[in-house]
């Protein structure tokens, strides 16, 4: 099941879907028919019928939640080490040049915390962070900033014109 929010059921959503299993299982143990069940609880009959098989084969815990099923976003103090790494470059991390792609940072992760996420959920945590994505300017060693900025600034308004 997806959902517009980027994520799945809320604790509280989880918890009422929950309870609405557990009140399928009583009236499991009394015999009534699933059609029954799924018209008293507004759910589908097929719902119902997998979550009788789930009951039949473990009780009422083959009805409880199972936990979250998306991968928990990285806490604040697990960032601020990662916001503390990335300066750094990813030359001082092994690689051959200065460019921090998704790619790259999720193996930061991956060796630093032992945690694993997905290219997108990288690049959204880093935008929410501030950070965004930027190819460097490759510019000549021997540029004059202050040569570039004087031609900007004097010849650049000559050549232009009026048109």
């Amino acid at each position: 099941m997806r959902y517009p929010q980027r994520g799945g059921l809320t604790p509280e959503r989880q918890a009422f879907r929950e309870r609405i299993r557990l009140e399928a299982a009583e009236q499991f143990a009394v015999g009534v028919y699933s059609a029954e069940v799924a018209k008293d609880l507004r759910v589908s009959v097929r719902s119902v019928q997998c979550w009788r098989r789930g009951w039949h084969d473990l009780g009422a815990k083959g009805l409880r939640s199972a936990g979250p099923v998306s991968v928990l976003k990285p806490s604040e103090a697990l960032f601020a080490v990662l916001e503390q790494e990335l300066p750094k470059g990813p030359v001082a991390h092994g690689r051959p040049d200065q460019i921090w792609t998704p790619a790259r940072v999720k193996t930061q992760i991956g060796r630093r915390f032992h945690k694993s996420m997905t290219l997108s959920a990288i690049t959204r945590m880093l935008h929410r962070h501030g950070f965004s994505h930027q190819v460097p300017a490759r510019r000549a060693v021997e540029r004059d900033e202050a040569a570039v900025a004087g031609w900007a600034k004097e010849t650049w308004p000559q050549v232009e014109g009026p048109w």
